[in-house]
């Protein structure tokens, strides 16, 4: 009776081709060892698969190794020995160029997504985008829920393993229907600084700069802080999240309070 291993042994001694570095190779792993495994390449030498190449993150490292056994995929080949000719393979290898080329499309096509929260740190929030580690920077976020957050891309570096996220920037890509330049908002005082004020509107922090203040001696007392004030929306930036608005030739302060 012919194993499906033996058949698959049959079908690759057919092909008579040479492996190298970087080649996608076809397998079956055979045998589990104590630091790795055995892979059936169709070569007289096997293959070997050493167990920290299995996957991207290591904190889902599969338990069972024995589930493998008799698995067959593709693997990355990522170097000969040069005294055995064994070949050394990897699929944590494979699954980064993949996880990348998947990624690197989300980012053209500019895709909004939700992404659990793995660690808040003083600098920001680090997660992952499939498999890959990713981070968000304290000035890119806005709005944090219990274990996930909305996030966008905002830079790539696959050669570096650089994966930049912007929170702010998805917020407002979901929000953009809201916002229109020269449209009249209400908003409310969320945070007052030397250089200006920062107003809600519709939970996305938009910056009053005391540029548009039209009072060239910005008095901060005249502004109170949870107070509504109506602005003008005059400047938009899509990549990193930012609303710039206006209150000159307004009417200032109301007397109303966030409801």
């Amino acid at each position: 009776m012919i194993t499906r291993k033996n058949k698959f042994a049959e079908i690759l001694k057919q092909y008579n081709y040479t492996l190298h570095s970087g080649d996608i190779v076809a397998g079956t792993i055979t045998h589990n060892e104590k630091i790795g495994f055995l892979v059936d390449i169709g070569t007289k030498e096997v293959g070997y698969l050493p167990k920290e190449e299995l996957i991207i993150n290591l904190k889902n490292t599969i338990q069972n190794h024995l589930i493998l056994i008799n698995t067959t995929r593709d693997f990355f080949l990522v170097t000969k020995n040069i005294n055995t000719q064994q070949c050394i393979l990897s699929i944590k290898r494979l699954d980064y160029i993949r996880a990348w080329k998947r990624i690197k499309q989300i980012y053209i096509e500019d895709i909004v997504f939700q992404l659990p929260i793995h660690q808040i740190n003083k600098g920001g929030i680090i997660t992952y985008l499939e498999g890959i580690q990713g981070f968000i920077p304290k000035s890119h976020i806005s709005d944090i829920t219990q274990h996930t957050i909305k996030s966008k891309i905002l830079t790539i570096n696959d050669d570096k393993n650089q994966l930049i996220l912007s929170n702010k920037s998805a917020q407002l890509k979901v929000s953009l229907h809201k916002f229109k330049i020269g449209e009249l908002l209400y908003g409310k005082i969320t945070m007052l600084k030397s250089y200006g004020l920062f107003v809600n509107i519709y939970g996305i922090k938009a910056l009053l700069h005391i540029s548009e203040i039209g009072n060239v001696n910005y008095n901060i007392e005249r502004f109170i802080q949870g107070k509504l004030i109506k602005v003008k929306i005059i400047h938009l930036n899509m990549k990193h999240g930012q609303i710039s608005v206006s209150i000159k030739k307004l009417t200032n302060i109301t007397n109303h309070h966030q409801q």
